[in-house]
């Protein structure tokens, strides 16, 4: 919405210009007219729209043709004023002041116009009948108002057209000459039915409508005047009501006929409510709504941004095979102007047999790019019109910023649910194939990957200590002396070489040595392609040797070349040592069956967290009255307690610390 309007009265000298603001102000005839009226700001709370208005006068004899070609570039509308007994102003209408206005407006934004009759009083007859083919000459005229000064007659309501053919014009939305919406308004309000069909049948049923109606202006439609509106449709159009819903041709018909009828800002308010500007485009503030990340932070999704995103998946996943195929995909993209997603995304992301994106890969996806970038997964949920179905304020209200990771280091726990790994490797270590199996694939279903549809990421969930987590891996171009902040950036290093190629050790080395060894992001070695016979690596000391001066957990041995899909449990403890930096973690399984496994689920128990909560409510927390003091069952208990924590704490420490 503007934040204010300015109208400009031009004419020729004696039309009565001056004379129309000033009975608009003082609501009488002036005895005394001067040459030109000062500009008169009119307050927000006094105007229709509710939008402060300028209202500037032009005196020929006052000003010069270049102060008036100012006036005419500042306006944004231009009320072009002649006398209703004066058949020579009328003339100029068309001779002199249309054509010198658009001489001095931008041909791409016209500005519009409105012809005022004023003088009305002293004739008995109308001009309508000369100034109609004029309006039907010039599609930038919005409408003709015969008004009198002198009596007041239609003053107000002049002011009132001219507000609104700025603010709820019709020359973006309508074709006088086909009488039909024009293309971008179609595309427009095509985009907001497919948005508001929530079901995705086709149709806006009767809950469909109403929360429609409630969205843009805020009131429900009672039952009665939600049948007329479809009898209406009905009664003018053989397919634009369907099992008792509106179709998109009824949806179109009502807005056609809302801006016949002069009624084009119930489309205008339609519009504007989910995000388009002016120029039929989605608003840049709807698109990309302020949100603030600090340093070190990252952005995830929230809950219920997770729920909006499912329910669009079901929505469009027609077959209900939990998977999108190319068809239900572009169906989904279809209120965006462009395909977001390309081939690509396939091999980020699990798929099914088919190719085709699972439900898992598509939440994981939208979580990459989250994570990646905010910017992009804002302007993507503008689209889907988050903030609308989800009724909130913009689509930042479904993003989290985590806190700052010094201070998830500081108090050794965090709340993120994406950690990213960066893959190191030389050329040929197998790097892409870690990737790809994480993504359940297999050596031989890795060889049918065209390597233009290669993708640098992979991202999938992992369960450590059950909880879920998004590891995304993000596989670094082998260039040692080129690693910018983006390539050092991560949760945790992953350093891949290859056991059969006697060199491939020595670049995970020299990598680590260079940018990690005095870093406090946890290291992986990952001994891949372990299916092969292991050589001798050409380096000072053994991988396992290595590992063990720089105190890193021994080289996990991986391979893809599995008949199924390759085994999972390397990315579980990736994740774990990217939860859990600070901790020396001396087991590196997953079994839930190891003294270790079991220590940290019995750590993270409801059972020893309730037990826990009572103890400190009972002993710490307890009102402490100077009778307690004196009393030796207080005592007792605060020592009873103290000595339950201190038996705990030792006996959890001791366990940690014992090796497998």
């Amino acid at each position: 919405m503007r934040k204010d309007v300015r109208i400009l009265l031009v004419g020729e000298p004696k039309v009565g210009k001056t004379s129309l603001i000033m009975s608009l102000v003082s609501e009488e005839f002036p005895d005394v007219v001067p040459y030109r009226a000062e500009e008169i700001t009119i307050p927000a709370d006094v105007t229709p729209e509710r939008v402060p208005t300028h209202i500037v006068d032009y005196s020929e004899a006052e000003q010069t043709d270049e102060q008036l070609f100012q006036e005419i570039s500042k306006a944004n509308v231009i009320c072009i004023v002649y006398a209703v007994n004066n058949k020579k102003s009328i003339e100029k209408v068309t001779s002199h002041w249309i054509p010198l206005i658009t001489e001095n407006t931008d041909k791409d934004s016209r500005v519009p116009l409105i012809l005022v009759g004023n003088k009305s009083d002293l004739v008995e007859h109308s001009s309508m009948e000369t100034i109609l083919p004029i309006m039907n000459q010039y599609s930038e005229i919005e409408t003709c108002v015969e008004c009198s000064a002198k009596n007041l007659k239609n003053i107000s309501e002049l002011f009132y057209y001219a507000q609104k053919a700025v603010l709820h014009p019709t020359g973006p939305l309508y074709c006088p000459e086909k009488k039909d919406m024009k293309p971008l308004c179609v595309k427009a309000l095509t985009r907001i039915f497919k948005v508001s069909d929530l079901d995705n049948d086709g149709n806006l049923n009767d809950n469909e409508l109403n929360f429609f109606q409630r969205t843009c202006f805020n009131t429900p439609l009672e039952p009665q005047a939600l049948e007329d509106v479809k009898n209406v449709v009905r009664k003018n159009l053989i397919d634009g009501v369907c099992d008792n819903g509106l179709t998109l041709k009824g949806f179109l018909f009502l807005h056609t006929l809302f801006i016949q009828r002069g009624r084009h800002e119930t489309t205008w308010t339609v519009l504007r409510r989910f995000g388009y500007d002016d120029d039929l485009e989605l608003n840049q503030d709807y698109l990309f709504p302020p949100l603030k990340i600090p340093p070190d932070c990252t952005t995830e999704l929230n809950h219920n941004a997770y729920l909006f995103l499912q329910s669009v998946f079901d929505k469009h996943d027609k077959d209900r095979d939990c998977a999108l195929s190319p068809e239900e995909l572009r169906d989904l993209f279809d209120v965006f102007p462009y395909m977001p997603w390309g081939p690509d995304v396939n091999n980020t992301v699990c798929t099914n047999d088919q190719g085709w994106i699972t439900y898992q890969g598509y939440l994981s996806q939208w979580t990459l790019t989250t994570y990646l970038d905010v910017q992009r997964c804002l302007e993507y949920l503008g689209y889907l019109g988050y903030s609308i179905i989800a009724e909130q304020e913009s689509q930042a209200a479904g993003i989290t910023v985590t806190r700052d990771k010094k201070i998830d280091l500081q108090k050794r726990q965090t709340q993120r649910s994406v950690f990213r790994c960066n893959v190191f490797g030389d050329i040929g270590s197998g790097k892409s194939g870690f990737l790809q199996a994480f993504l359940g694939r297999n050596l031989m279903r890795q060889k049918t990957i065209k390597e233009e549809h290669r993708s640098y990421y992979a991202i999938n969930t992992t369960y450590v200590y059950g909880q879920e987590k998004y590891l995304l891996l993000h596989e670094v171009f082998p260039d040692f002396d080129y690693l910018s902040d983006a390539d050092l950036a991560c949760d945790i290093v992953c350093l891949v070489y290859d056991v059969s190629n006697p060199y491939s050790f020595e670049y995970c080395a020299k990598v680590f040595k260079q940018y990690f060894m005095d870093s406090k992001t946890p290291c992986m070695m990952v001994a891949a392609k372990s299916d092969l016979p292991e050589v001798k690596q050409m380096y000072g000391c053994s991988p396992l040797e290595f590992c063990r001066r720089h105190k890193m957990p021994p080289p996990q041995s991986f391979t893809c070349n599995a008949a199924s899909a390759p085994n999972r449990d390397i990315y579980t403890k990736l994740t774990t040592m990217a939860m859990y930096p600070h901790a020396r973690l001396r087991c590196m399984c997953t079994c839930n069956r190891c003294t270790f496994c079991l220590c940290q689920n019995f750590l993270n128990s409801e059972l020893l967290q309730t037990v826990r909560a009572k103890l400190y409510a009972v002993v710490l927390r307890r009102h402490v009255s100077q009778a307690d003091l004196k009393s030796s069952t207080f005592w007792l208990r605060a020592s009873v307690g103290a000595t339950v924590f201190a038996v705990l704490g030792f006996a959890m420490y001791r366990v940690l610390l014992k090796t497998r």
